[in-house]
């Protein structure tokens, strides 16, 4: 539970900060809600991009599955959330040095901005995030088949009378009755004549 809570906060942490990195600077002062998505399989241009055709659209559906993992405690749309957002970025960065020819690290003005930061950092958390979390409990095994989450319900039926009318005996029991025995009893009226064994 406490596993579950805390990859959990980490994959809430990491999501927030890879969605709002495209809007702080990522090269050269230039936001990454300027990167057109398709630039990142064409080449990099200097035309601006409408802000949910940037590369802020995968960063929305690895946010959305990240919500969605942590609701259904499930430790792979974490994972498959923060590869997306590490591929992306990856992704981005092998295309801004091919257009620049290198890539230098800075400020808001030169170089790499602090928003690739939050968004390598996003990714890194979501992985972490599904690495802490425990998943959903699973039903302990027995001799290598799952234990049911329940156990059968408690028969409160009366025993039968005579253990052979007994209809749920399995009829290749070795061990039941195959028949019954009159034991003579002593009554009080017979004190003349005893019982009949012990003549």
């Amino acid at each position: 539970m406490i596993r579950n809570v805390v990859g959990s906060v980490l994959a809430l942490v990491g999501a927030a900060a890879a969605v709002w990195s495209p809007f702080r600077a990522w090269y050269d002062g230039r936001h990454g809600r300027d990167y057109a998505l398709g630039d990142l399989f064409t080449g990099i241009t200097a035309d601006k991009a409408d802000l949910f055709t940037s590369i802020l659209l995968p960063f929305l559906v690895a946010a959305l599955l990240t919500l969605v993992g942590v609701v259904l405690r499930s430790r792979v749309l974490v994972a498959v959330a923060g590869v997306l957002v590490l591929g992306f970025t990856i992704l981005w960065m092998v295309r801004v040095g091919q257009a620049e020819g290198s890539l230098t690290v800075g400020g808001d003005a030169a170089g790499l901005g602090d928003g690739v930061a939050n968004a390598l950092g996003g990714g890194l958390l979501l992985l972490l995030g599904a690495l802490v979390m425990s998943g959903r409990g699973r039903a302990p095994r027995v001799d290598g088949e799952r234990r049911p989450a329940h156990p059968a319900p408690y028969d409160d039926r009366p025993p039968p009378e005579h253990p052979g009318d007994d209809p749920h005996r399995h009829p290749q029991d070795p061990y039941a009755p195959t028949q019954t025995y009159d034991v003579p009893t002593w009554r009080p009226d017979d004190r003349d004549e005893p019982p009949r064994h012990q003549r």
